[in-house]
């Protein structure tokens, strides 16, 4: 490759692209700062395609890892995304005396250390590549193309596992263990850490630890996974998890493991302890090595063992068992992590289906559509939705939103749904539900209050010093009964704090059907009103939450000079399923990504 007659010096060329500078002190927590600062720079930018984004995260970790081994000066990082889509990457060291190593060029593996992949992984990736000396300075940089890397025929690996795979070059022996202790060692600890504490699937961080021990540190590996059932009864499964540098030997590696699992659990000690050696299962070459196992406990609690052998005479060093040690505890850190964030996702989703209706009644001589997506951030969706009969030919329906998320919202829809079925069931009309139940939640907030008060008096504490008085639940709710009849549908609703339902008629005219009135749970005695509209044949109702009217696209909102009302007029002739998919998509394209709120929007349209 003629690298002379490609210009080095991007950043000072002209260009509408994304550009950005960094300069990074050269210690083991470079890379990541550079990958953060060049993944946050494309997701502020113009859009880049996924492939691309990943291989520019690879190739700045992999030069930023290279200028910190061989430099360790202080790191510049340069960055450009140019107006035809590619993406150059400049990173500049102030020690040129050693040229970056490019295990292209022909050395042997074994031949000296190696600290990561070099630049085999930038030549794999960028179209073109270079090097640049200068007084006091070296300067490597990549020109990624458009797109990214040509993808591999089948299924594209997990960007994370490819990560590993780059952190974990073939292994050096003897003495290169020594000298790779010495000077990447820490660079290693720092970039595996990094990764395996953004990971929240346990069988992923499992599949990371056998990418980044075998073959650096160990010829194979295996993790053995348990449970606190599993701890009590001493009982062991298979190995959750079998590498060996040679994949020809990985079943026969396991069926040997199986047979001698770890014993039964002795302390929360992380290791090393010695595990015997499974030679049969590795053939006469490896009839002879060294097998360590390590508990992974964390919080005081034991989540598994890693247990990794060498084949040889020479067994482990001192360095490496230490190494392992310390990266075993990062694991199990990792691996407790995905269990409480898989937990909580299953308590989220039982909340989720239990606060939901599992059905939507059927009216007759009307249509209904229904689009519910929660953000699913940190529990259980502010929103919810209703439609039921309520006997004597009346249907009620109700589409309303807790403020707030999680445990909080559950509670009180958990209050609020069954209450409103039970009361519309006993004859009550709309303006008389909504004031028993805004007083119910304030009763309900009271006595919380008092329990709250009770449990500080019992603890030694002063109820009022922790400065909090009766904490009532906001809910704002659109509530309303239908009845058919020979000429149309009439309906009768309130909507309490909640966005106006809107009528669409079969010409395209939109009319606001209710006005506005307070939110419930907030005012002592609030007397609440109803209005009734009647809904003849091809009359759409639509009912949102703010997920809505309140989606953000920079400084606006999709209701804006009423934005909704537009939406919905353009939706003339649509049954109630296209009408509700036309307003759903026409949300999702303002704000151009995922909605930051939940989403919820009812559709009902007489025949």
């Amino acid at each position: 490759m003629d690298t002379a007659a490609i210009p080095t010096q991007r950043e000072s060329e002209p260009g509408p692209g994304t550009r950005g500078r960094a300069t990074l002190p050269g210690s083991p927590l470079a890379p990541a700062s550079a990958r953060a600062l060049v993944r946050a720079a494309l997701d502020g930018g113009p859009a880049v395609p996924p492939r691309l984004a990943d291989d520019a995260l690879a190739v700045v970790s992999e030069l930023v890892t290279n200028a910190v081994v061989h430099a360790g000066t202080e790191v510049r990082v340069d960055w450009l995304l140019e107006d035809t889509g590619a993406f150059v990457i400049e990173v500049r060291d102030r020690h040129p005396s050693r040229a970056p190593r490019d295990a292209l060029a022909g050395e042997g593996p074994y031949d000296t250390a190696e600290y990561g992949r070099g630049l085999r992984l930038v030549a794999t990736l960028a179209e073109s590549w270079g090097v640049t000396y200068r007084v006091g300075a070296k300067t490597v940089w990549a020109r990624l193309p458009p797109g990214g890397s040509d993808a591999p025929d089948g299924p594209a690996p997990d960007p994370a596992l490819e990560v590993a795979e780059d952190l974990a070059p073939q292994p050096p022996r003897a003495d290169g263990d020594r000298d790779w202790l010495g000077r990447g060692a820490l660079s290693f600890l720092a970039e595996a850490s990094d990764l395996l504490a953004g990971q929240l699937d346990e069988n992923l961080v499992t599949a990371l630890t056998g990418q980044l021990i075998v073959p650096r540190l160990a010829d194979w590996c295996a993790v053995w996974l348990e449970d606190e059932a599993s701890v009590r009864g001493g009982a062991r499964d298979g190995p959750a998890r079998v590498w060996h540098a040679s994949e020809a030997r990985i079943e026969e590696l396991r069926c040997a493991l199986e047979k001698e699992p770890p014993g039964p659990p002795d302390g929360l000690r992380s290791g090393p302890e010695p595990y015997p050696w499974p030679g049969h299962a590795l053939g006469p070459r490896g009839a002879h090595g060294t097998a360590l196992s390590y508990r992974l406990v964390a919080g005081g609690r034991p989540l598994g063992t890693l247990v990794i052998g060498r084949c040889g005479p020479a067994g482990f060093p001192d360095e490496i068992t230490g190494l392992v040690e310390d990266l075993g505890r990062r694991v199990a850190l990792a691996i407790g992590a995905a269990r409480q964030y898989a937990r909580q996702a299953t308590i989220s989703a039982v909340l989720q289906r239990g606060l939901l209706p599992g059905a939507v009644a059927e009216i007759p001589g009307m249509r209904s559509a229904l689009v519910y997506e929660p953000c699913d951030k940190g529990g259980p969706s502010g929103d919810f939705y209703d439609l039921f009969p309520a006997g004597d030919g009346r249907w009620c329906f109700a589409v309303g939103d807790v403020q707030g998320k999680g445990p909080e919202a559950a509670v009180v829809i958990g209050l609020a749904r069954p209450w409103l079925r039970l009361l519309a069931r006993e004859g009550y009309g709309i303006a008389d539900v909504l004031d028993r139940l805004n007083q119910l939640l304030l009763d309900d907030a009271t006595e919380a209050a008092d329990a709250a008060a009770r449990a500080l008096v019992a603890a030694g504490a002063h109820p009022l010093a922790s400065g909090d008085g009766p904490q009532t639940r906001f809910l704002s709710l659109l509530y309303g009964e239908l009845t058919p009849h020979d000429g149309g549908v009439r309906c009768t609703l309130a909507s309490a704090g909640h966005p106006l339902p809107l009528v669409l008629g079969p010409d395209g005219t939109v009319r606001t059907a209710a006005h506005p009135q307070t939110l419930l749970g907030v005012v002592e005695d609030e007397t609440y009103t109803s209005e009734t509209v009647e809904l003849r044949s091809g009359d759409s109702l639509l009912c949102v939450t703010d997920g809505v009217t309140e989606r953000r696209s920079g400084s606006r909102q999709f209701d804006d000079g009423d934005g909704l009302a537009r939406a919905l007029a353009g939706c003339a002739g649509l049954d109630a399923e296209r009408i509700a998919a036309t307003i759903r998509r026409l949300v999702h394209d303002f704000g151009g990504g995922a909605p930051e709120d939940d989403l919820a929007l009812l559709v009902l349209q007489a025949e």
